[in-house]
């Protein structure tokens, strides 16, 4: 079974498959904040689709960072690394690439067990 959560015609913004939840792109809705306030928010847009999906930030298998500017990669981190449980760490990449509009500076796929 599949199980697709908050879909449009484009996309899901999750889908559930045999035990796992893959997430799409999670962006910040207020784009006039700096690089750590977006990726607060990321993040916490991250926890309610994994909660919608039955998982939560423990269960991340792989996480998928893009940042329209390395240069940002020590504040995004700070953010990161508060939020990420001591010994749940997941694999994780972390890369430059231009993001869908200037004003977004971080964006973040997430692959959970569930």
């Amino acid at each position: 079974m599949i199980e697709r959560i908050e879909t449009n015609a484009r996309m899901s913004q999750a889908v559930v498959h045999n035990g796992t939840v893959y997430l799409a792109g999670v962006v910040a809705a207020d784009l006039t904040q700096g690089v750590g306030a977006q990726t607060k928010e990321v993040l916490a847009g991250v926890d309610r689709l994994l909660a919608l999906a039955g998982s939560d930030k423990t269960r991340i298998l792989r996480a998928e960072i893009y940042l329209a500017d390395i240069k940002d990669f020590a504040d995004m981190n700070a953010e990161w690394d508060a939020w990420v449980p001591a010994g749940a760490a997941p694999a994780r990449a972390t890369v430059q690439a231009p993001l869908y509009t200037p004003e977004a500076l971080v964006e973040i796929v997430v692959t959970a067990a569930v």
